[in-house]
């Protein structure tokens, strides 16, 4: 997971990106700058290059779905609960 932060000091604003086991990396950016990496990076639309929500992993991921069960096995059917007494007012 990607996590993209706005850092502003007294005299300049940076942008921090940061993934999970890498050093954090901390740049100056400009608003306009920032709201361009957010644009691209927060799943806006598919960008060549870039890896997003729009980024169809399944083409290069093995198919690692769980296999079906066969038409010839039916699931067993399961009985109905007990029903409880009624309670009446008095």
């Amino acid at each position: 997971m990607i996590v993209i932060r706005r850092m502003v000091d007294r005299q300049r604003s940076y942008t921090g990106i940061f993934l999970p086991g890498e050093p954090a990396q901390i740049f100056p950016t400009t608003d306009y700058e920032h709201a361009r990496i957010l644009q691209i990076y927060k799943q806006d639309r598919p960008h060549e290059g870039i890896i997003n929500d729009f980024t169809d992993l399944d083409a290069v991921a093995p198919n690692t779905t769980t296999p079906t069960p066969s038409a010839s096995v039916k699931p067993k059917k399961r009985k109905a609960a007990a029903r409880q007494p009624r309670r009446t007012q008095i």
